[in-house]
């Protein structure tokens, strides 16, 4: 099935994507090391000029690379995504110097990306982040005796330079950590402000102060945490404006919430079409496994779900390239649907398919391990209720 949106070419491009997905990129993925970035992985996404479309394609097209490759082979989709993830601040709101550096290396895949938004104690809470970016500033003479204290530094700069800060805190669950080459990190720049004081930084793995290490995941891709300790980063490497950071994270994330739903419906697909495949050839009960009406009507429930949730996934991808006013509850729907779509597709072909499927090296026992992250990153199912509801109100009040 497909949906009724998609041109003929489109369709053929998907095609295209799923055969080279399981021809060129499942053998790569298959010799990668779980738990690392596969730097093989990257570079052929990036020969075969998936990686550079990234930044040319909209939100649609995205989707449809992540639902083609995901069909596949996930840790190529994984792969691609993270990319994006990491780099689409850079794309969007990086300076010349910074688009020059690092986006044509992205794009060959010699360079892996990193978004570093969440914390220890801000995951679901972005507006919580702690990362302090503390202004250097020069030394103040102390005030003579009874003038009150000494006024507030001033944000320094060199002579010559930009305006400098000190990163000091920890990021943690971030995708491609410590691996990447370079991270899109959030931090605070104005204490007690909320959303309206954190800025997004370009921030170079090889900075001194900044180490990482890895985190031992369900998630077969490389995830970790990364500690700062005063990190040195100046207005150069600013992306977007100082204290307006959180717009970058939310636009980004808005942009890549569908094709996470989009990711999701990939492997519900392969899980659907598995199934069909297991149940018409298994014999049981003097029959095939799909005679029975509870399997049949079990099948078509998950088929039902599945297309339900692309659906809803290019309507908000759509919505996205069309630049509508509803992108942020659009996006939070697709992505709530399709992942717990997912879950529900993948979980019930498990069922189906009996104990085969819990065996380590099974399609569905890698899916079943794929399938539950997506729930929690880019903003929990919780938050995502959050979101809509919060985007109905709104509407509602301003009619």
């Amino acid at each position: 099935m497909t949906a009724f949106s998609l041109e003929p070419a489109q369709l053929a491009w998907c095609a295209e994507l799923r055969t080279l997905a399981a021809q060129r990129l499942r053998p790569l993925a298959d010799k990668g090391e779980p738990g690392h970035v596969n730097r093989a992985l990257v570079a052929e996404l990036g020969s075969l000029g998936l990686l550079g479309r990234l930044f040319t394609s909209g939100a649609l097209d995205l989707c449809l690379m992540r639902e083609s490759l995901a069909y596949a082979c996930t840790e190529a989709e994984t792969a691609l995504a993270l990319q994006g993830l990491g780099a689409h601040p850079v794309h969007a709101h990086g300076t010349q110097a910074q688009r020059a550096r690092w986006l044509p290396r992205v794009a060959d895949g010699t360079a892996i990306a990193a978004f570093a938004l969440s914390e220890p104690g801000a995951g679901s809470d972005a507006a919580a982040l702690e990362l302090r970016a503390e202004p250097e500033s020069r030394a103040e003479p102390e005030s003579p005796q009874g003038e009150g204290p000494p006024a507030a530094p001033a944000l320094a700069a060199a002579p010559d330079g930009p305006a400098r800060w000190r990163l000091t805190g920890e990021k943690c669950w971030i995708s491609n950590a410590p691996e990447a080459d370079f991270y899109t990190v959030f931090a605070r720049t104005a204490p007690g402000a909320g959303a309206r004081g954190v800025t997004a930084f370009l921030v170079p793995a090889d900075r001194p102060g900044l180490t990482g290490r890895g985190l031992d995941m369900l998630s077969p891709h490389p995830i970790g945490a990364l500690d700062f300790d005063a990190v040195p980063v100046t207005a150069d490497d600013v992306l977007g404006a100082v204290d307006r950071g959180f717009r970058v994270a939310m636009g980004t994330l808005n942009l890549f919430r569908p094709s996470v739903g989009a990711f999701a419906v990939g492997m519900a697909q392969a899980a659907l079409d598995a199934t069909l495949a297991h149940t018409a050839g298994r014999d049981a009960f003097g029959g095939k496994l799909r005679d029975l009406q509870a399997v049949s009507h079990q099948v078509a429930e998950m088929a039902l779900r599945t297309e339900a949730a692309r659906l809803m996934v290019h309507a908000a991808a759509s919505a996205h390239d069309a630049d509508a006013p509803d992108v942020p509850g659009r996006s939070a729907m697709a992505k709530l649907l399709a992942t717990e779509t997912a879950q529900y597709v993948v979980d019930a072909a498990v069922q189906l398919h009996g104990a085969r499927a819990l065996q380590r090296g099974h399609l569905l026992e890698h899916l079943y391990r794929e399938v539950r992250a997506p729930r929690i990153y880019e903003g929990a199912s919780e938050v995502q209720r959050g979101i809509i509801a919060k985007e109905l109100y709104a509407r509602q009040e301003a009619r």
